[in-house]
């Protein structure tokens, strides 16, 4: 999720077998895959599928620079990140970033309720790409690739000399082990590749990785790309890790990445950098602490004082409380996504579940206030097309906003939609929401929101809870209402098809990936196939259109624009992202942006 937390962005793939009718469609009900806890039986690999030599080829030039964009289909990746070591080894980072529990000591990066630890620090994707820089691309695992000319193929040509932590050979086979394993067990296919992105094959052959899919596949780029973490076969192909590998604990991960665990606790993880790494002198810093804090209030203490370096959480009175403490602190909060409320809209949840009342909650939040006051002002307010800006300014239609009514809070016509739904001040509808105990900032946001809805006649309680019991409530659909941020992308479209398609979704009970709400609307699930066939121009007509079904049907209410939140100590710690240079996602709990940010920093003292 989008968020200083550590919990998870997805969860195991349901997938919506039966299709629903209707423009407002808010049931769930229909069978799904496999989810993470059920496990499966490892089957056959894909048929193997060779692409043809047209298109364009990534460059390994060992420079950091970036190219052009994943999305345009044009197959140019950025140059490579394997440059020459320019600082000296040494030094130290202690992240302060509120997971709200304390450490499982868990790594699957199959699992999103734990792979914000592993993912980036341990494990890496074939190509970084950065969202925040026009989609630039860094090749890690995959030095170059080659899209066919009809860009329904891909061919990865995999880094040389790479090894994984313990030693063995990284090759070509283990990336295509990774992707077939996604086909096995549809729990670890998080980004629905297999199942909705028209993923049909993934073979090796000598240096080389093709991916083959049913159709263009250039907009599932940042998925398959940038989001998957490439396993060892030598580790997830025996005992636990192969029965099941969607919910195996992975204690000691193995992986190509620039750090190791050693040790873990509850309290803390300690990263010790990983000898073995295939970038000569890198990475500089050669430890990572990484506490468990539970509440707000010690982390941001922690960053206040120096003891902690890098925080990724809401700081109340930033100005007072941080920067104003020391000139070496520093934030930086780009936004990114947003926060929403999820109504529950399977038909066993009666009242969410009716459209008059999702409307009337929309139409009586403020969300100015609650940014100006949950938030600080350090997080815009959002709108009901779900389009976050300025960052996306052309896919939104302000007018389609207006005329629904959601440009500005309206109680009155709030109260005479609930009171169509059966409900009023006289006759009030009780609802909770969970949210997860220790983030004071939606604590202070879900209190307006609270407040905004009382007079219409709305009862919210507040469920704040545990991280693990707050991810197993969200992911099986327990809730009547819940509190959540989900990640965002190169468009719009990320950030949307994450939070609507149905594909992503599970009948209450089982786990969902994400599009926890159990929205399942048919025309939208085309809108999303659609989209990478598209021109530019068609994509954003297609975005408008999914922000109408937005409007329209109200399957989850976005509050505020979610941030990543980022604070930083220069005393000692140079090479962070800023606004001049915003060479990753800056916050903490990023996957596998975390890696892109542990390569670049370095300790003074050490020089």
């Amino acid at each position: 999720m989008k968020r200083g937390n550590g919990i998870a962005i997805l969860m195991a793939v349901g997938l919506c077998a039966t299709a629903c009718s209707g423009a407002d469609n808010t049931g769930a009900g229909s069978s799904s895959a496999p989810s993470a806890v059920a496990g499966s039986t490892a089957g056959a690999a894909g048929a193997p599928t060779s692409a043809s030599n047209g298109g364009s080829t990534a460059a390994d030039t060992g420079s950091n620079s970036a190219a052009g964009p994943t999305g345009s289909g044009s197959g140019t990746t950025a140059t490579s990140s394997a440059t020459a070591a320019t600082h000296k080894q040494g030094g130290e980072v202690t992240i302060a970033n509120v997971a709200g529990q304390t450490w499982s000591c868990q790594f699957n990066p199959f699992n999103p309720s734990v792979y914000q630890q592993s993912i980036g620090f341990v494990y890496e994707p074939l190509v970084y790409v950065n969202l925040l820089k026009d989609q630039a691309e860094t090749p890690m695992l995959a030095s170059s690739y080659t899209w066919s000319k009809d860009k329904k193929s891909i061919v990865f040509d995999i880094r040389q000399g790479v090894k994984w932590s313990d030693g063995q050979p990284f090759t070509a086979k283990d990336v295509a082990f990774t992707f077939n394993l996604m086909k096995r067990f549809p729990g670890t296919d998080l980004y629905s590749l297999w199942s909705g992105a028209g993923l049909q094959s993934a073979e090796a052959a000598g240096d080389q990785v093709t991916l083959t899919f049913a159709g263009p596949a250039t907009t599932y780029f940042f998925n398959f790309a940038n989001q998957v973490a490439i396993v060892p076969e030598h580790i997830f192909s025996t005992g636990a890790a192969a029965e099941h590998p969607d919910t195996w604990a992975d204690p000691q991960p193995v992986g190509t990445g620039p750090f190791m665990v050693s040790p873990c606790s509850a309290n803390n993880i300690q990263y010790v950098a990983n000898p073995n790494y295939w970038q000569p002198g890198k990475p500089y810093i050669q430890k990572v602490q990484y506490p468990a804090y539970l509440d707000n209030g010690p982390a941001n203490l922690d960053l206040a004082t120096g003891k902690a370096q890098w925080g990724s959480q809401f700081i109340p009175s930033i100005k007072a409380f941080y920067l104003a403490k020391s000139p070496d602190n520093h934030s930086w909060s780009p936004p990114v996504s947003n926060v929403a409320l999820y109504p529950n809209l399977d038909p066993s949840h009666a009242a969410t579940s009716k459209l008059a009342v999702r409307q009337a909650m929309a139409m009586a939040i403020d969300r100015s206030q609650v940014a100006l006051i949950g938030e600080g002002g350090q997080q815009p307010a959002a709108n009901q097309s779900g389009i976050v800006l300025p960052t996306f300014e052309k896919y939104y239609d302000a007018g389609a906003v207006a005329a629904a009514g959601f440009d500005k809070p309206n109680p009155a016509k709030a109260t005479e939609l609930l009171a169509s739904a059966g409900y009023s001040p006289s006759n009030p509808l009780n609802l909770s929401v969970i949210t997860v105990t220790g983030y004071t900032d939606w604590d202070a946001s879900l209190a307006v929101i609270k407040q905004n809805l009382a007079p219409i006649g709305i009862n919210l309680t507040v469920e704040d809870l545990a991280q693990q019991t707050y991810n197993s409530r969200l992911y099986t659909g327990d809730f009547d209402l819940a509190y959540y941020g989900d990640v965002g992308g190169p468009t719009p479209f990320y950030e949307l098809r994450q939070v609507l398609y149905s594909k992503n979704s599970a009948p209450i009970g089982k786990s969902a990936s994400t599009n926890f709400e159990r929205y399942l609307n048919p025309e939208v699930d085309k809108l999303f196939d659609s989209f990478p066939a598209a021109d530019e121009a068609g994509q954003v007509e297609i975005i408008k259109k999914i922000g109408a079904a937005m409007i329209k049907d109200v399957p989850v209410i976005p509050i505020t624009e979610s941030v990543d939140w980022f604070q930083y100590n220069t005393k000692d710690i140079e090479g962070w992202p800023t606004e001049q240079d915003p060479y990753a996602q800056p916050a903490a709990y990023n996957v596998p942006d975390t890696g892109q940010v542990l390569l670049h920093l370095y300790s003074k003292s050490a020089q």
